[in-house]
């Protein structure tokens, strides 16, 4: 293909240098990036209305910039898709990744410039290839083919010049030279409209193409891996790719997953490689197979800001930065970014495994988690324990979804409900949820305590559903493939009664 492992070490050997640097100097990475912000955007509507011109440290920069959610940002994201240039960056906006999130129905249109594709969301797939590269000299990810499994992109009708889709649709469209060179499929295959129709099509597509590395989210990427073997008649991927070496995922935790991928891609020839990227940016990645947690990237054109949990729902949140993180704690994630977007709340919460360098496992969303009863579970405890509660009984599960058992007129205590969709299923499903619920014990204080003596919670109610059912709830709402995902937790009950409603009919 006119590249070799040779000189793309080469060419990577200064950046990776860079990274390295960028370890022992974070702090002062991340505050000479917001003042490039700053003064990048001092023209922008959105710089004069806030004094950017003024602005010459963070703390100035808390003073005058509100931590902002979507809805507070929307008015300007808007004029920025009717054409209207110099709104929230310099320049104007022809791409937006359309997200509906996983906290309300409604979509987002985040806004996708130049410096944030290249800079930000291109660079991140760059450091993923470099940093394994260094990591496993062996390793083939460019002998041959990447795979990656999008959305689709459509006009935005507000303004014909602009574009909106799944951020991974986006991305495709306006992938460089040195990325096209090394995927598969063909455009057109990858930005088909139909969901359903485009796994068909990339399986005839990729299944005699030799792939050596894939990057998905789990979910999506499994439905592709079965219609392969379907059509192939082979019993695991690695007899379709047998040059496979890694697999790049992200969206949503991978522990869950990860007994049932052990069929799909048995033995260890497969590296794993997390990534934590979103419409908003590309923030975070594995920087070795081995790790558990993921290198936060503070040279992408992104200032992080933190804040802890037990501000987040003030009107006012206190926030911190790089230099005042904590090991362990809770945070929610803002940044202010080269897309334009300024002190947003994400909706992500993270930890920090460590601050010598900054890394950090994603713990949750910020409006996904059960305490209805005080018990705070986060989406961190809920797969950890159904990982442990998997391999404790020899099964695997597709999807979850949980919330709370109110108390009522019959009940005069509370419970946690969940649906499972196993692809493999415990011999003694009863047995399993006493061990899921034994694990969120050992893992919430807070869970424990309420489930003390059944004080305020009693164990754990547990539905299974048939295989397909999370798919198909999921394609009645419109929801099939790109970066959509099953809502882990929720604190009320909407998706298990939706659910419940769905398999009735």
């Amino acid at each position: 293909m006119g590249i070799t492992k040779g000189i793309y070490t080469w060419l990577y050997k200064k950046r990776y240098e860079q990274i390295q640097q960028n370890k022992e100097n974070a702090v002062e990475v991340q505050f000479n990036t917001l003042l490039s912000l700053i003064q990048k955007a001092t023209e922008t509507q959105f710089g004069k209305e806030h004094q950017f011109a003024s602005i010459t440290n963070y703390k100035q920069f808390k003073e005058q910039v509100p931590v902002r959610e979507y809805e507070q940002l929307k008015q300007y994201i808007e004029l920025a898709m009717k054409g209207q240039a110099n709104v929230l960056w310099p320049g104007m906006v022809k791409w937006f990744a359309k997200s509906s999130g996983t906290t309300q129905d409604r979509s987002k249109f985040i806004p996708i410039t130049p410096e944030c594709m290249e800079d930000c969301h291109y660079q991140g797939g760059k450091d993923v290839i470099g940093l394994l590269l260094s990591a496993c000299e062996d390793s083939k990810i460019i002998d041959g083919r990447t795979l990656a499994l999008g959305g689709s992109r459509q006009i935005n009708q507000l303004n014909e010049g602009s574009y909106y889709g799944d951020l991974s649709a986006v991305l495709t469209q306006n992938l460089p030279v040195w990325a096209e060179i090394l995927r598969t499929p063909d455009i057109r295959t990858a930005l088909h409209p139909d969901y359903e129709e485009k796994i068909e099509l990339m399986a005839e597509k990729t299944m005699n193409r030799n792939v050596t590395n894939v990057v998905g989210v789990p979910t999506w990427t499994v439905v592709l891996f079965n219609k392969i073997l379907e059509k192939t008649g082979k019993k695991n991927m690695l007899e379709v790719w047998p040059n496979l070496d890694v697999f790049v995922h992200g969206g949503v935790s991978f522990e869950p997953y990860r007994e049932m991928f052990k069929t799909y891609l048995p033995g260890d020839q497969v590296k794993y490689i997390e990534t934590y990227n979103a419409s908003e940016g590309f923030f975070a990645l594995q920087d070795h197979p081995d790790d558990d947690d993921m290198l936060l990237m503070v040279d992408y054109g992104i200032f992080y800001e933190f804040i802890p949990m037990e501000e987040f729902d003030k009107e006012n949140p206190a926030t911190i930065a790089l230099d005042e993180v904590e090991v362990g704690k809770n945070y929610a994630v803002v940044i202010s970014s080269n897309a334009g977007l300024w002190r947003y709340k994400i909706g992500d919460t993270i930890k920090f495994t460590s601050t010598a360098p900054h890394r950090i496992k994603v713990t949750g969303r910020t409006k996904h988690f059960i305490n209805a009863f005080g018990e705070e579970i986060i989406i961190e405890n809920a797969e950890t324990a159904l990982a442990a509660a998997c391999d404790k009984h020899n099964c695997s599960v597709t999807e979850f979804t949980a919330g709370p058992v109110y108390f009522s007129e019959k009940n005069d205590k509370g419970a946690h409900e969940w649906m499972i969709e196993f692809e493999n299923e415990p011999s003694d499903v009863s047995a399993f949820a006493i061990t899921l619920d034994t694990e969120l014990r050992k893992l919430n204080s807070d869970y424990d305590a309420k489930r003390d003596n059944d004080m305020a919670l009693t164990q754990l109610q547990l539905t299974t559903v048939p295989k397909g059912t999370f798919f198909n709830w999921m394609k009645q709402r419109g929801k099939l493939g790109g970066q959509n995902k099953v809502p882990r937790l929720k604190n009320d009950r909407k998706i298990l009664e939706d659910l419940k409603a769905f398999l009735a009919n």
